[in-house]
C-alpha cells in the first residue's frame, strides 16, 4: 500500500496499473471517496472493491466545501496513522490524503449543482452541502478516473446526487450503492458516532429502532403521510431527540408520491423513509428503502 498527497502521483501511478491484472485476476480500478476517521462501514465498501477491481483506491479528504459556516469542520474526527492501518489491512493498494491547497489550489471558480435532488432532506437544512459534495466527488472521479466508485447507502441522497451528475455528465464510472452497517444495537455506523454521550446513544436507538418497523406500518396503512406521523411519533418517545426532518420519498428522484404519480416515473419504484435527528450537538442520518407497490400506488396517493 502506498500513501499519496498530490494529485501528480496519483495519477502517475495508476496509469502504470490501469491495464495490469491484480493477483486475483481482477482489472480495472475500484475508488472509495471518505473523509476519514474509517469504521467498520467504510471497511466493508473498500472489500467489496477489493472483491471487484484489480487497483483498489481510498481518499481521504475533509472536504471545506460541503461544511456550512455552523457546522463541525474544524472539529471533525481525524486519525490518519488509524486509518492507514484500516486502509492496509483491507487491501488498498493507494490513499490518496490531498490537502486543502492540493484540492483547491486557488480560488474555485467553477462548481457542480445538480438541480431537483438537493432541494429536499439534507439539502433544505444544509444550504450548499451538496453543491460542495458534488464538486468534489466530480473533481476526484477526474483525478482517479475510476471504473466503479462505492458508497454506503446510510445516505441515500448522496448516492442518488452523484449517480444522476455521474449520468448527466456522461462519466463512464459505475456508481456502486453498498448497504448501510449498522453496529449490534442497530445504530448506523458513523464517524460523528463518537461524539455521542453514554445517554445520547442510548436514546438514538430510537431513531433505528422506529426505521425498522416502517415497512410493517406502511403496510397497516398505506398513505406515506401516516407512515411519516408514525415515524415521527416514535423518534420523539426519546426526549434529547431534535428532529430536523423526517420525510418519505420516492427513489430515487426523491419526489413526493404526489409528485411521482403525477410525472410517472418508472425508475421510482421504492420509497425512501429518510430521517435526520440531533442528539446533544450530534446530527445523525438514517434511512430505510421500502419496496413501493405498482398496483398500491393509486391508494398510496389517494388517487
Amino acid at each position: 500500500m502506498k500513501a499519496v498527497r498530490t494529485i501528480q502521483e496519483l495519477r502517475h501511478e495508476l496509469a502504470e496499473r490501469r491495464t495490469r491484472r491484480s493477483e486475483n485476476g481482477l482489472a480495472g480500478v475500484g475508488f472509495v471517496p471518505t473523509m476519514g476517521y474509517l469504521h467498520a462501514g467504510h471497511a466493508s465498501l473498500l472489500k467489496k472493491a477489493r472483491e471487484e477491481c484489480g487497483t483498489v483506491v481510498l481518499s481521504i479528504f475533509v472536504n471545506p466545501l460541503q461544511f456550512g459556516p455552523n457546522e463541525d469542520f474544524d472539529r471533525y474526527p481525524r486519525d490518519e496513522e488509524k486509518d492507514l492501518r484500516l486502509a492496509e489491512e483491507c487491501g488498498v493498494d493507494f490513499v490518496f490524503l490531498p490537502s486543502a491547497q492540493e484540492m483547491y489550489p486557488r480560488p474555485i471558480r467553477t462548481t457542480v449543482a445538480v438541480s431537483g435532488l438537493t432541494e429536499r432532506l439534507c439539502g433544505a437544512s444544509r444550504p450548499g452541502h451538496f453543491d460542495g459534495v458534488a464538486t468534489v466527488v466530480s473533481k476526484l472521479l477526474n483525478v482517479v478516473q475510476p471504473d466503479r466508485a462505492y458508497f454506503g447507502m446510510k445516505d441515500a441522497q448522496q448516492v442518488a446526487v452523484v449517480q444522476q451528475m455521474t449520468s448527466d455528465l456522461n462519466m463512464p464510472t459505475e456508481i456502486v450503492p453498498c448497504p448501510t452497517l449498522r453496529d449490534a444495537d442497530g445504530l448506523a455506523l458513523s464517524s460523528r458516532n463518537v461524539y455521542l454521550s453514554d445517554e445520547e446513544r442510548r436514546q438514538a436507538l430510537s431513531l433505528p429502532g422506529t426505521l425498522r418497523q416502517a415497512e410493517t406500518w406502511l403496510a397497516e396503512n398505506a398513505d406515506p403521510s401516516a407512515l411519516r406521523d408514525r415515524i415521527m411519533e416514535g423518534i420523539q418517545r426519546s426526549p434529547l431527540a431534535d428532529i430536523d426532518y423526517v420525510e418519505v420519498l420516492t427513489y430515487p428522484s426523491l419526489l413526493t408520491p404526489e409528485e411521482a404519480m403525477r410525472q410517472e416515473l418508472p425508475g421510482d419504484d421504492r420509497l425512501l423513509v429518510a430521517c435526520a435527528v440531533r442528539y446533544g450537538k450530534t446530527r445523525l442520518i438514517d434511512n430505510v428503502l421500502l419496496p413501493w407497490n405498482n398496483e398500491k400506488k393509486g391508494a398510496e396517493v389517494h388517487a
